[in-house]
């Protein structure tokens, strides 16, 4: 199974970019799908994005589709999501996961997650 760990998070204000990253270990990566997660406080997780194991195809919640980009490199054994012109409603703790099967919306499907990292993003 492998381990993952998310970094990059912050506080910005509206209109402004970041770059999450995703390092995993412990098992051969390129076999996983990654997908991206979202926890507001007092809601349910909220998938994001996902991406294959070749990283060819991906899929966008519609609420992020244009301004978010999932994207990996094999050769570091990372997943990355691009933040663009963010909100506030995009305020949430995001978490980085992978399965080794194909890629999934359902958070249930998905048995390796990272720890999350806080994005705030202000008005």
């Amino acid at each position: 199974q492998v381990q993952l760990v998310e970094s990059g998070g912050g506080l910005v204000q509206a209109g402004d970019s970041l770059r999450l990253s995703c390092a995993a270990s412990g098992s051969t990566f390129s076999s996983y799908s990654v997908a991206w997660f979202r926890q507001a406080p007092g809601k349910g997780r909220e998938f994001v994005a996902s991406i294959r194991w070749s990283g060819i195809r991906t899929d966008y919640a519609d609420s992020v589709k244009d301004r978010f980009t999932i994207s990996r490199d094999n050769t570091k054994n990372s997943a990355y999501l691009q933040l663009n012109n963010l909100k506030p409603e995009d305020t949430a703790r995001y978490y980085c996961a992978a399965s080794i099967r194909a890629p999934s919306t359902s958070a249930l499907d998905y048995r390796s997650w990272g720890q999350g990292t806080q994005v705030t993003v202000s008005s």
